[in-house]
């Protein structure tokens, strides 16, 4: 089964989701959407992706044409050829197109942008990829939610419950985002807490966190700083927590001593060195040096490549909505191992 999908949305997420969704031997990108005909209309064509309108307005899908560019249509004429679509749009929009797509009778993703309750259900490939098979539609949490889901969930498993207090160093915007962010100054997220652990608990309800989130002028990673408190008799060592991330996907563990990455600059720059699309890392970082167990807690510090680790999550998600793979390991490497060979890494 080729299961049919449907971007709509080719921003940010959007052009890296339809590449990712395009290397899978299980799908096909059937159609992206942009709302106007623009630079990345020219991607979409190089990329050879079908191109629609956002809107079914006759004039706006006639100015694809007027620009030079072959349009398929407007949304509903992509969505009556889709089995799921891929939600990239910007957030707060998610309530008026849901009732688009169940109308079409496609499954449905949206993006963290988007709150859980508009959806009712929230997705995350470690944690709760069980819970969506063959469900109508999901949402695929935050990056930093993903982040936290990759090394928090292998914890709580191997420890039965956790306690967790974390602070979110956040970026300004994202490299190409002009218009947002501070630009000499901290900027303090002052509804606490913020809304990151809540958002974790939507995937795993059985972690206990809290968070504080500030913003900061850079704008190519996220870091975390975590704490997290173990139960009693826990046994767990230093050591046996990094054997316990080397043994998930997804997650990276360097030693920032040894290979002189000691900032998300140089976790950047080993992704650009690697070859990855765009630079990007899929991949949470943990710094091996960073983290310390004693007694019952655990310190360590995480990097988050926030345009791009929730992208191989909106794949495994296709997979879980649409029933074709019930083991998430068995998506992630399946996943993953197309990625890599799209990116030339194989």
């Amino acid at each position: 089964m080729t299961v049919k999908v449907a971007i709509n949305g080719y921003g940010t997420i959007g052009k890296r989701v339809a590449d990712a969704v395009a290397a899978q031997d299980d799908m096909e990108v059937i159609g992206v959407t942009k709302t106007r005909p623009s630079f990345g209309c020219d991607l979409a064509v190089r990329k050879g992706y079908p191109l629609y309108c956002t809107y079914d307005d006759p004039e706006r899908i006639s100015a694809f044409a007027d620009a030079g560019y072959a349009c398929g249509g407007g949304i509903s004429d992509l969505l009556a050829v889709a089995d799921v679509v891929v939600d990239c749009s910007p957030g707060k929009v998610g309530a008026s197109n849901m009732e688009r797509y169940k109308a079409a009778g496609v499954k449905w993703i949206f993006q963290g942008g988007e709150k859980h309750a508009t959806t009712g259900r929230s997705y995350t490939s470690c944690a709760n990829h069980a819970d969506n098979l063959g469900a109508e539609g999901t949402r695929v949490v935050s990056c930093n939610t993903t982040g936290l889901s990759r090394t928090l969930v292998p914890l709580l498993e191997a420890c039965g419950s956790i306690s967790v207090e974390c602070t979110m160093i956040r970026r300004a915007a994202d490299p190409g985002d002009s218009k947002k962010g501070p630009i000499n100054a901290i900027t303090p997220v002052l509804k606490v807490p913020s809304h990151h652990g809540p958002d974790v608990m939507t995937v795993r309800p059985d972690i206990d966190i809290t968070s504080m989130a500030v913003a900061v002028p850079t704008t190519i990673m996220h870091m975390h700083a975590i704490v997290v408190t173990l139960p009693d008799g826990h046994g767990m060592t230093t050591s046996s927590v990094l054997d316990l991330w080397r043994q998930q996907p997804r997650v990276v563990l360097m030693h920032g001593g040894d290979t002189g990455i000691t900032s998300t600059a140089e976790v950047m720059e080993f992704a650009r060195d690697i070859g990855r699309t765009w630079g990007d890392l899929h991949e949470i970082f943990v710094w091996e040096d960073g983290v310390k167990v004693e007694g019952n807690k655990v310190w360590y510090f995480q990097a988050i490549h926030q345009e791009s680790d929730v992208v191989p999550e909106n794949v495994d998600a296709i997979r879980a909505l649409m029933g074709t793979e019930s083991d998430w390991r068995a998506s992630v490497a399946r996943t993953d191992a197309a990625i890599a060979v799209f990116n030339g890494l194989a």
